[in-house]
This record gives structure tokens, sequence and C-alpha cells, in this order.
């Protein structure tokens, strides 16, 4: 299908899985993860406010929107943010994101 994108994410033992998600069902990028059962809390239940949806985005950062005010907030209150971390929550998925590679932040 047309409206449909691929995310990949890099586990720590260098495996890579890849996620398939829709682009016209306004899902972001946390509710594709928990869909496909990753460890993700989420407990603001993606209002920016927790940081438990961080991921940091290893290939493609350049395909994402600019991070909102929020998000950059609540990034920013993270002692081990780096400079590719995002919120999963706010990022929209769109046909930008297609193949694009990410980690978990806190991978357990």
């Amino acid at each position: 299908m047309d409206n449909m994108i691929n995310i990949r994410v890099l586990h720590k033992d260098g495996s890579i899985q890849t996620l398939e998600g829709p682009t016209d069902m306004g899902l972001s990028l946390m509710e594709l993860l928990k869909a496909y059962e990753y460890d993700v809390l989420a407990t603001c239940g993606g209002m920016a406010l927790c940081a438990t949806c961080c991921v940091d985005v290893l290939e493609g950062g350049e395909a994402l929107p600019v991070m909102n005010d929020d998000e950059y907030f609540m990034i920013d209150t993270l002692p081990d943010a780096l400079h590719n971390s995002r919120l999963a929550c706010q990022l929209k998925l769109n046909e930008n994101m297609d193949n694009i590679l990410i980690q978990l932040h806190h991978e357990a």
C-alpha cells in the first residue's frame, strides 16, 4: 500500500527489526512501538510530559519535523539525552520517515 512506511529499530544485540506502519491514521511513532509490543511506558499518554518514549534517531533524522517547545523542554530534562534523542509520541508517522533507524533510548 502507498500509505505504509517502514521504521527500523536497532536492538542492543545488534539486530534490526522492521516495523510497518500506516501514514494515514494519525499514529505517532510511540503508538506504533506500543502496537509492536515494545516496552514503551508512555505514562503521560503522548503529551510530551514523561520522556518514557524517548528514542535515538540513528539514521534519517533530517527527515523529521523540528522539535516543538514541549518536546524540546522534556528532552532537555533528560541527563543522558543525545543530540539525536526525540520523543516518539511527538513524531506522527509520515512518508518522510520511511526507513529511518531508531533505537529505544532506555532499552532494557
